[in-house]
């Protein structure tokens, strides 16, 4: 392996070392925090979570950013309850229409940071603004879901008895992160993507169709937001336009913890899920503590994301060093 290649991995290898020593610190503190209950909670707590934090991977690892991805999640649960509730659709409709909502509009997004040359930041923006008006449009009060397969999925899932349950919302994200990695190492869409993140003048001579690859980078991650809010209303079982505030952030931090470059090109969906459960792992640990306020959560993930950004600085530094 090159050492260029090996420089890219420290970040990931660093990932799971801090997922290890958290789980090892709460192991030694806190009783039952090795539980197989406490585990599987992880997945469950984080699922939408983590289902959006792979489609920003892609983005991000494209050179991209997408802001509005917590919006679409206060949009489509909101949505979802309406129209299950209140209009009574059947739900299968209910779920082809939030997740054709999440395909148009990240394709739309794409298209114009592509044909348009406007920044994605800004576009994404728009976004999120648009989604969360959208949203409390559709209702300003929250509505309860009562619908028999949002509540069977809600409880279903593998029984290893004594109450520990590997809930099917669980199994969709591990699902959807399978399918990440598969495209990112196996596809070319998935070599398309690190090229263009790397150099987009280059990508661009090696003939890389630049325009399908960011359009369709923003289409995936917009639909993978869509899927993570209806797993949102599946894990919740109701529909609040205030939901989902900064879950943007909180796929970005992941997604960064994870190991991925901020500039693209380098980077892991692997990662990722490593970054989504220690997400999780921290407010387990907050939460078995007790005494610690919640916003520990949020200092302790801000200084483990500005210590992977240096992190990142310093091997891109080292790596421009020698190559000179």
């Amino acid at each position: 392996m090159e050492l260029k290649t090996i420089k890219n991995y420290i970040p990931l290898f660093a990932t799971i070392f801090v997922f290890i020593l958290i789980y090892t610190m709460g192991a030694m503190l806190y009783d039952n925090f090795l539980s197989l209950r406490v585990f599987l909670n992880l997945f469950l707590d984080n699922a939408f979570v983590g289902v959006i934090a792979v489609g920003m991977t892609f983005v991000i690892l494209s050179g991209g950013i997408d802001l509005s991805v917590g919006s679409v999640v206060a949009f489509v649960c909101i949505l979802s309850a309406k129209l299950l509730e209140v209009y009574q659709i059947n739900p299968f409709l209910v779920v082809l229409v939030c997740l054709l909502f999440g395909v148009f509009l990240g394709t739309v997004m794409g298209a114009v940071i592509h044909f348009f040359a406007v920044p994605d930041f800004l576009v994404t923006l728009v976004g999120m603004f648009l989604c969360r008006g959208l949203a409390y449009m559709v209702d300003l009060q929250s509505i309860p879901i009562r619908d028999e397969l949002f509540l069977a999925v809600n409880t279903m899932g593998i029984n290893f008895g004594g109450g520990v349950n590997f809930r099917l919302i669980s199994i969709i994200f591990i699902m959807v992160w399978a399918a990440g990695v598969y495209v990112s190492h196996y596809t070319r869409f998935g070599r398309n993507i690190y090229a263009l993140g790397g150099d987009v003048v280059s990508a661009n001579l090696m003939g890389i169709p630049i325009g399908k690859t960011r359009i369709l980078v923003y289409t995936m991650s917009s639909t993978l937001a869509a899927l993570g809010g209806l797993l949102y209303a599946v894990y919740t079982l109701s529909g609040y336009a205030a939901a989902a505030q900064g879950l943007e952030l909180d796929a970005i931090a992941a997604v960064v913890i994870g190991g991925t470059l901020l500039t693209g090109g380098v980077g892991f969906v692997e990662g990722t899920m490593v970054g989504v459960l220690i997400l999780g792992l921290i407010q387990t640990f907050i939460s078995f503590q007790g005494t610690l306020s919640s916003w520990w959560t949020n200092i302790i993930i801000g200084l483990l994301i500005f210590s992977f950004i240096l992190l990142q600085r310093f091997l891109s530094l080292r790596s421009d060093t020698d190559q000179k």
